[in-house]
């Protein structure tokens, strides 16, 4: 499960970072989405249905591009208690919900743009997210990491990615790190860069290209049950960098820079991730998200499954944290994290490789999100 600790992380813990930090700083205040759409004023997350005519960017989307990934979460969300307590999971009520949705989304010709919007719009009804009166949330991102490692140690693999003990009191990540658990042999595999190694845990999976020539890839299976800390707090408390430069990638160049202050500064974080390896995954896919389906770069989002049932289609609505253009797309809530909380939050999957890392890292933008939900009758909201 790719998310199940990493959203305890860099960027999702800004908002922690300017609650907690010992010399605050004003953030650029965010402007509000660019659309108008009155949503209940009342206290707590609410779902207001909308016309498609509403949802920003609707009828530009590739919507057969949706129609795989939207299929992928139909063959493991049917039937099943998708989670939930909120208005979302009351609408859906279970899994069963999607099943006509699922069989119509079967038929739709691949590359159908056409087919596949006439699709969405005739079995799905929109409903946009609020908490407390506004709909505006907030979208982070997250990406699988590719580390180089061996089976043995030897040479610049020194640094183990250990397997989950069978114990369930464990210790901190640094007795883990100084050898607490070296006796009961749960070395994974050996990776050559313990900073490469700590930014997997908060990813929660990656890929790893072994000196033998394999690819393998691991995943979350477990946590010392420590709480996690985020060393951009302690780095800002410190002085070492302004708030508003807190990203994954600054975080990652002060402990480069810093070697003999980094094992410190990254053991501060009491936090420790087990993993496991995936078996014979598809290396074109992204690793499996807690729904259990492949996630897909821009296609696949961790929610709050508390007000998100799983599975279910989202439009987000945000912006690209590297160009500044609007991210305007349909998304799949195939993921959860433990901090990815509330109705208008999520973390969006950006893929692998350098720039999936470049984006998701500096991603930390306000927006909106509307859920698409299964229609009783499957009557069509005006779209044009």
């Amino acid at each position: 499960m790719i998310a199940a600790l990493r959203r305890c992380a860099v960027l999702v813990t800004l908002a922690a970072l300017a609650a907690c930090s010992s010399r605050p700083t004003a953030p650029t205040p965010e402007p509000e989405p660019a659309f108008a759409i009155a949503v209940p004023q009342r206290p707590g997350p609410a779902l207001t249905p909308v016309d498609y005519r509403q949802v920003p960017g609707w009828a530009a989307e590739h919507h057969a591009d949706a129609i795989a990934p939207f299929l992928a979460s139909c063959s493991r969300m049917v039937g099943q208690s998708l989670g939930g307590t909120g208005d979302a999971a009351r609408i859906v009520g279970s899994g069963a919900a999607w099943r006509t949705a699922c069989a119509a989304a079967a038929s739709v010709p691949p590359g159908d743009h056409a087919a596949a919007r006439a699709f969405f719009e005739r079995h799905m009804q929109p409903w946009i997210a609020s908490a407390d009166g506004s709909a505006k949330g907030q979208f982070t991102g997250y990406y699988e990491p590719q580390l180089q490692g061996a089976t043995k140690r030897g040479g610049i693999y020194q640094t183990p990615l250990l397997r989950k003990p069978a114990s369930t009191k464990l210790p901190s990540r640094a007795q883990i790190i100084a050898g607490a658990l070296a006796k009961q042999h749960l070395e994974l595999v050996w990776v050559s860069d313990p900073i490469d190694a700590f930014f997997l845990e908060i990813q929660g999976a990656g890929r790893i290209h072994m000196t033998d020539g394999r690819d393998i890839r691991v995943s979350y299976d477990g946590q010392n049950g420590h709480a996690y800390f985020p060393i951009g707090r302690l780095l800002v408390e410190r002085g070492e960098m302004a708030l508003p430069d807190v990203s994954l990638q600054s975080i990652r160049a002060w402990l480069i820079a810093h070697p003999k202050q980094a094992a410190e500064v990254m053991n501060h974080n009491p936090s420790y991730v087990f993993f496991r390896q995936l078996p014979n995954t598809d290396p074109d896919r992204g690793p499996p998200g807690a729904l259990g389906a492949p996630l897909t770069p821009l296609r696949s989002i961790a929610v709050d499954k508390s007000f998100v049932p799983m599975g279910t289609p989202v439009w987000i609505e945000t912006t690209d944290p590297v160009t500044a253009k609007p991210i305007r797309q349909l998304m799949m809530a195939q993921d959860v994290g433990g901090a990815i909380k509330g109705p208008v939050r999520a973390d969006i999957f950006f893929g692998w490789g350098p720039p999936a890392e470049q984006r998701a890292g500096l991603m930390n933008k306000p927006g909106a999100a509307f859920l698409l939900l299964p229609r009783d009758q499957g009557t069509p909201v005006a779209a044009k």
